[in-house]
């Protein structure tokens, strides 16, 4: 499995902190990772995306984290993510061989 620069660094993000918040309007499903600026909303997007479709994380929106979502007015569908199981088995691997 080949991994973009992005997923990866997003599976380290996750491995520090279990759950990340989420984003998602009304009208549409595209989840947003709004917390950071390392990358566009849309990269972000994508790479959430990415890791879904692979298995990597879970994306729930019926589980909004407590607290104050950064930069997310447009946005009123509140939920998080984080590593599945395979996902945390994937970033062992990433961490071991220094990926």
């Amino acid at each position: 499995m080949i991994l973009s620069p992005g997923e990866v660094d997003m599976l380290r993000k996750l491995g520090q902190i279990p759950f990340l918040p989420a984003v998602r309007r009304i009208d549409d499903a595209t989840p947003y990772y709004l917390e950071d600026d390392d990358y566009s909303k849309e990269e972000y997007s994508l790479i959430l995306q990415c890791l879904e479709k692979r298995q990597l994380i879970s994306l729930d929106f019926d589980r909004p984290l407590s607290g104050t979502y950064q930069n997310a007015d447009a946005y009123p569908i509140r939920g998080s993510f984080a590593l599945t199981e395979r996902g945390q088995q994937v970033l062992e691997i990433i961490e071991i061989q220094g990926v």
